[in-house]
């Protein structure tokens, strides 16, 4: 077990003369700010909260504390679910919010290369002037570091890919103080060890990215939301299954169940009362696209659905995907009296109407009435489960641990975008066996004391 060091004077002045005594505070109000995510898991407070400038400072924060075995936990917006980003043994919380330059746009390699601070949806704001975008979209305003620290994921992964799949060059601060860069602006990269994706998903525990090299996609030049409403689950999810397979190259397709439909309503959203698709596709030309709403809305007539809804006016099309992003808000603001624990899998998309009835199997059982909402596209899905007491808690974790086992028997995994952190970490051998002793020896082998956000992704 490692023991850590507790932050003292000294510790305090020298990281004053790393970052300046305005970028420090152990004041109680940034410690509680910096101590819980969006995650129903417990607080835990940092001894000092520190802003880095530059990716060498960083690096020198990293020295310091590791030499005093100080353990250190990034942080980037915040907006995570598992816990991820939670100073567990306290120390030093090292905030990225204020390295947030875009340090070069290389418009026409499709590329640009940020600090980690800098958080998503400003940043595409800016390439919007270059007719470009970054294609992960979890929803939240995260940093660019903490989605590829996490390997964020979203509504679009069925044609973008996920944040492994946009990046090309990193810079990483070791634990020792070094900084070092892997990955490399050329798209073709077979040139050693893909050290790229060592890091990226690792979760803080390996290194902390300081800077970042993305791809980016052309803006589309047609887009059209799609709404389609079905009478049961199942019909839902063997429509996703049907797209999936028509050879359309689908931009997003979501499924919100009749709970979480309802929630919108209750928000302001006009639409049905009923299982729901939000699907999206992007075509270069507007002829095909209107083959593709006409093939979408034969597949979903082929199984019965209520009502099907081609949007094409982009400001409702904004409004419409909005609300999806903010249904997890809407649903714990609609209920006070209650907290939520957000599970997220992912399974094979042929597994993908299984793993959806086995989950509502359990919430029948036990009478709970839980908000379904996936990216039916690729697999993913998750159940916004509430709770008011510890014995309510206890038998969301009983139902979160029994679909996890059933996602693993279908070929799936305990966590398809939300990260392992502190939620998913028991869970960790029984999807990856033996390998995850490989990540302990790379864990060793790169923070041998330990320092790097302890006690996630990895089991005790």
């Amino acid at each position: 077990m490692v023991t850590f060091s507790p932050i003292n004077t000294s510790i305090l002045n020298n990281l004053s003369q790393i970052v300046g005594q305005d970028n420090i505070s152990t004041s109680d109000s940034e410690r509680q700010l910096h101590s819980r995510d969006q995650s129903f898991h417990e607080a835990h407070l940092p001894d000092v909260v520190v802003w880095a400038n530059t990716a060498q400072e960083v690096a020198d924060i990293l020295a310091l504390a590791n030499s005093h075995h100080v353990p250190v936990t990034a942080w980037g917006a915040g907006s995570s679910l598992e816990g991820n980003p939670l100073p567990v043994h306290g120390g030093i919380l090292l905030d990225m919010s204020k390295m947030d330059s875009i340090v070069a746009i290389h418009a026409d390699d499709f590329q640009v290369t940020v600090q980690a601070g800098k958080p998503r949806k400003d940043l595409n704001r800016v390439l919007a002037k270059y007719g470009l975008f970054f294609p992960p979209d979890p929803g939240a305003n995260a940093t660019i570091g903490g989605m590829l620290a996490n390997n964020a994921a979203g509504i679009r992964t069925v044609k973008y890919g996920a944040s492994k799949d946009n990046i090309l060059k990193m810079q990483v601060a070791l634990a020792d103080g070094r900084l070092i860069e892997v990955g490399s602006r050329s798209v073709k990269q077979s040139a050693g060890y893909n050290l790229l994706q060592l890091f990226v998903g690792s979760e803080g525990t390996l290194g902390i990215i300081t800077e970042a090299t993305l791809k980016l996609a052309p803006i589309p030049q047609f887009r059209t939301t799609m709404i389609a409403t079905f009478a049961t689950v199942e019909a839902a999810i063997e429509a996703v299954v049907a797209i999936r397979g028509s050879g359309i190259d689908v931009a997003a397709l979501e499924f919100l169940d009749t709970i979480a439909v309802t929630m919108l309503i209750r928000s302001g959203v006009e639409i049905e009362p009923n299982h729901t698709l939000f699907m999206e596709v992007h075509t270069a030309h507007e002829s095909s696209m209107q083959a593709d709403i006409d093939l979408v809305s034969e597949i979903c007539k082929e199984f019965d659905c209520i009502s099907f809804l081609p949007i094409q006016d982009y400001t409702e099309q904004g409004k419409l995907w909005e609300a999806r992003h903010g249904s997890y808000e809407t649903i714990v603001r609609l209920n006070p009296d209650k907290q939520f624990q957000v599970m997220d899998v992912a399974v094979p998309i042929s597994a993908y109407p299984e793993i959806i009835d086995f989950g509502k199997q359990l919430l029948d059982e036990h009478n709970i009435q839980a908000a379904l909402i996936g990216h039916a596209s690729d697999g993913n899905i998750h159940f916004t489960l509430p709770y008011s007491n510890k014995d309510e808690l206890a038998i969301i974790k009983h139902i979160n641990s029994l679909v996890i086992a059933k996602a693993l028997e279908l070929g799936g995994t305990a966590t398809g975008e939300h990260g392992v952190g502190i939620g998913k970490k028991a869970y960790m051998s029984d999807e990856h066996g033996e390998a995850v002793d490989v990540m302990r020896m790379l864990k060793q082998t790169l923070d041998p004391n330990g320092i790097l956000n302890p006690s996630k992704v990895i089991p005790d």
